[in-house]
């Protein structure tokens, strides 16, 4: 078992903490005229977006590896100082390489552009897929290759290899605190060994609604808490009615009162669900989504 890491950030416990809610990914065509204004154009549905939730999880960087320029542009289309981007890491990492020798593909993402988004960085989602079974060894390592403040982070880009075809990012803009969850589908992950190692890692279990498709915990194994609601009844396809959205506001408000910061990300875009199920939870939770941009700071 690992010892017990020193965080960068210190303990958030002790605090009231602090509610994100919005949505997994935000350029879906068929939200077109549901969601997104008939006459909105494309290129300003992030901007619409990002007036409407306090974060957004950027899901772009799941599938290949994005450059400064697209995050500068991101940043461009963000109006508001209190809003973050969560970053889901590169599944040629979780899947591909599942962990393992990830030194230059680690260097690969986090020179893509991620170290410029600063205050807007929230937590990092590494997404596990069913198809490998927990291994603490694989877990620890990769765990303890990861980056905590964007200084940390900026060694870790040093690694980039040839497969970044642009001019790399190196040098973050100012020191922030860098978090990371881990969203798990193998039955195996859902132990104790498993949950112990998160906490001596200081990382996330991600609580995840798939519908019962996968195994379902609520462990909480930081000082924050990353929620994901694929879809209450079928993957990725049905929403949330208001009695589930009420259940879900309850829990958020006891890990809130625990001192925990909370983020929720809804991903049953399939029938335009997301969006409008995302701003009904944020109603229910208006007096916690209140932030403070300083508070993400390295202190």
């Amino acid at each position: 078992m690992a010892d017990t890491r020193k965080s960068p950030r210190g303990s958030n416990l002790g605090r009231r903490g602090r509610a994100y809610v919005g949505i997994s990914g935000y350029d879906y065509k068929p939200w077109h005229g549901v969601f997104y204004p008939a006459e909105l154009a494309r290129r300003r549905w992030l901007e619409y977006a990002a007036g409407r939730f306090n974060s957004i999880e950027l899901n772009g960087t799941f599938y290949s590896l994005k450059s400064p320029t697209l995050f500068a542009r991101w940043m461009s289309e963000v109006r508001s100082e209190e809003f973050v981007f969560a970053i889901k890491g590169s599944r040629f990492i979780t899947h591909n390489l599942k962990l393992r020798n990830s030194t230059h593909a680690l260097g690969n993402f986090f020179s893509s552009g991620i170290l410029a988004l600063g205050r807007m960085t929230g937590p990092f989602l590494w997404q596990l897929p069913a198809t490998y079974a927990f291994d603490a060894e694989r877990m620890e390592t990769f765990m303890r290759m990861l980056p905590w403040s964007s200084r940390e982070g900026e060694q870790v880009a040093a690694h980039h290899d040839h497969r970044i075809r642009f001019e790399p990012l190196l040098h973050a803009p100012e020191d922030v605190v860098y978090r990371h969850a881990f969203e798990v589908r193998h039955e195996s992950y859902f132990c104790d060994e498993f949950y112990d190692l998160l906490r001596a890692n200081q990382c996330a279990f991600v609580v995840a609604d798939t519908a019962g498709t996968f195994p379902y915990a609520e462990e909480v194994t930081s000082d924050f808490v990353y929620i994901r609601l694929h879809g209450s009844q079928q993957l990725y396809v049905s929403g949330y009615s208001d009695d589930e959205l009420d259940t879900w506001a309850t829990k958020i408000r006891r890990w809130l009162r625990s001192g925990r910061d909370v983020y929720v990300y809804f991903d049953n875009d399939a029938k335009v669900h997301a969006p409008f199920d995302a701003e009904r939870l944020a109603k229910r939770m208006r007096s916690a989504l209140q932030v403070s941009s300083d508070a993400r700071r390295v202190r």
